[in-house]
């Protein structure tokens, strides 16, 4: 007959055991990280809080357009580009990445395929011959062989005293010698200059006022490459108006916040109108958006595929 002492202590024993099992399954489950504000959720709530709500809180899928995955290949061939050693940065080189870039992404993201038909190699190769042009235009701009950047495609995050986590991506960071900064953008979408500068322009001062938390500089220089227009636009912020930009970040974030609450995330009819997925789902347009959710975890300030390819 097994004693209760015995009884006792295989229960003991069980029950650590359970423990350690529930400890190594809680270290292997992923944790669902701290809702935060990144510059194109920003950007679509200041554009219009509905299109927002779809985005972030609904997670409504996008078909991503020709122009938009084009871009992702570029910022991915300028990443590889720099990959490079200094002296082999050259445009034959960058020419090379871009049908290898676009293969890569097909095999991560099988959908984009869909892109081009069956049998639509002549549209493929005519698309794949317009990446080339902007990386040709990117050449116009600068000499990469004379550069050597501290991070490409760098992942920022930045907690302000408000307790607002901030995180974007930068598709470039240079650093001189000297400790000055440089946040560099590639720009290749067809937005309407004066808007899509004005949205850049935000994201600029977001990575901007990141950075200075975080390292305790302020950017000598925000810098946004046209790659199509073969243009460039320079742009040096001060401290000042990075502490006024923080503060306009909070703002949205509370009626962010405060909207998430209720669901009451109202439509901002513009002639941006014309270009949303989600057109048909506006009551702006007479249309029926989904039953709210709720607030959503994991964490909303994820950016898409298009986010940061423009």
């Amino acid at each position: 007959m097994v004693s209760l002492r015995v009884i006792a202590m295989v229960e003991q024993a069980s029950t650590v055991v359970q423990t350690v099992v529930d400890e190594l399954i809680e270290q292997d489950t992923p944790r669902p990280r701290r809702p935060a504000l990144s510059p194109s959720r920003a950007g679509d709530f200041k554009q219009c809080p509905l299109l927002y709500r779809f985005r972030a809180v609904d997670r409504l899928p996008e078909k991503p357009s020709k122009a938009q995955v084009r871009g992702t290949v570029v910022h991915a061939v300028l990443e590889e580009l720099f990959g490079l050693p200094q002296g082999e940065r050259m445009p034959d080189a960058a020419h090379q990445l871009v049908a290898p870039t676009w293969a890569r992404l097909v095999e991560q993201r099988p959908e984009l395929a869909e892109l081009f038909p069956e049998g639509a190699d002549d549209q493929l190769a005519s698309w794949l011959a317009s990446a080339g042009e902007l990386v040709d235009g990117y050449f116009t701009l600068e000499d990469p062989n004379r550069l050597q950047p501290e991070a490409c495609e760098l992942l920022v995050e930045s907690e302000l005293e408000s307790g607002l986590l901030l995180r974007g991506y930068i598709d470039r960071l240079d650093v001189a010698p000297t400790g000055e900064i440089r946040v560099v953008d590639y720009k290749t979408g067809v937005a309407p200059k004066e808007i899509g500068e004005a949205r850049a322009l935000f994201q600029m001062k977001f990575y901007a006022l990141v950075l200075w938390r975080l390292r305790g500089v302020v950017p000598r220089q925000l810098r946004l490459m046209y790659l199509s227009d073969r243009q460039s636009l320079a742009y040096a912020p001060d401290e000042a108006e990075l502490r006024r930009f923080e503060r306009t970040l909070e703002a949205i974030w509370e009626a962010i916040l405060k909207a998430g609450k209720t669901g009451d995330f109202r439509p901002n009819p513009s002639r941006l109108c014309d270009w949303c997925d989600h057109k048909s789902r506006c009551p702006a347009f007479g249309g029926t958006p989904p039953d709210y959710p709720g607030w959503p975890e994991p964490d909303p300030g994820d950016e898409t595929l298009a986010d940061r390819a423009d």
